[in-house]
């Protein structure tokens, strides 16, 4: 105590009073100063992304709302992308139409009708997941905007290609080194050899059994012979 009094007294008049008022306010405004630096170091640590003016990142700052909705429309077009039409949406096939299904499994796949009556056919054998993988995958294809496509390709993995997925679709070794690899640069061709994969795996085992279910030949047999107006 005796060498603060000394050291005051060294220094002059306005300059000792500066020094005793600082000692006297710093200690009953701790909180304050404990505020500023917990400020600061927000400001410090603050996401690269974050904007200039809010360095609290807090939940009602301008930007941030700005880029969830931009990732909310972006999750909204891809899911309109991925989804089908209903059955009922769509007109019946004509007779021509459900017999040309069966002389390819291209003419089939390239139907929308016939897409959503082969689907039908897949749930009856859990295999349902093969024709969305496939159709997620020719929806990437017409993508053009960067950011869609590198969420898409993450929703797809997620969806058909994770061990963790109810919906994994089977890919020998091979092709899963493959898109591993792609995922380091996503694009709209990431998925390129698995699709064809599974395209083989439908042409060459779910399509002939569709052929010969039960399903479509009673479609057939519903077209061949429509329901007759009723006679007044």
């Amino acid at each position: 105590m005796g060498s603060e009094r000394l050291e005051m007294g060294k220094r002059p008049p306005q300059e000792a009073e500066n020094a005793a008022q600082t000692r006297v306010i710093a200690p009953s405004n701790t909180h304050v100063r404990d505020s500023v630096n917990t400020h600061a170091l927000g400001w410090l640590n603050a996401p690269p992304n974050a904007c200039c003016f809010c360095w609290c990142c807090c939940c009602s700052c301008s930007c941030l709302t700005v880029q969830a909705s931009k990732d909310e429309k972006i999750q909204e077009r891809m899911c309109e992308k991925q989804s089908e039409p209903e059955v009922e949406d769509l007109p019946g096939p004509t007779l021509d139409e459900a017999r040309l299904w069966a002389q390819s499994f291209e003419h089939l796949i390239k139907s929308a009708r016939g897409r959503d009556h082969f689907r039908q056919f897949l749930k009856t054998e859990f295999s349902e997941e093969n024709l969305l993988f496939w159709l997620a995958c020719e929806e990437l294809k017409k993508e053009t905007n960067r950011t869609v496509v590198e969420q898409t390709v993450k929703q797809i993995y997620e969806d058909y290609i994770s061990i963790l997925s109810p919906r994994e679709v089977s890919l020998d070794s091979r092709v899963r080194d493959v898109i591993n690899k792609n995922m380091l640069e996503p694009s709209s061709q990431t998925f390129d050899d698995a699709q064809q994969q599974i395209y083989t795996l439908m042409q060459r085992d779910s399509y002939p059994r569709y052929m010969n279910s039960s399903m479509y030949a009673e479609l057939i047999k519903s077209l061949e012979t429509p329901d007759l107006p009723n006679e007044s």
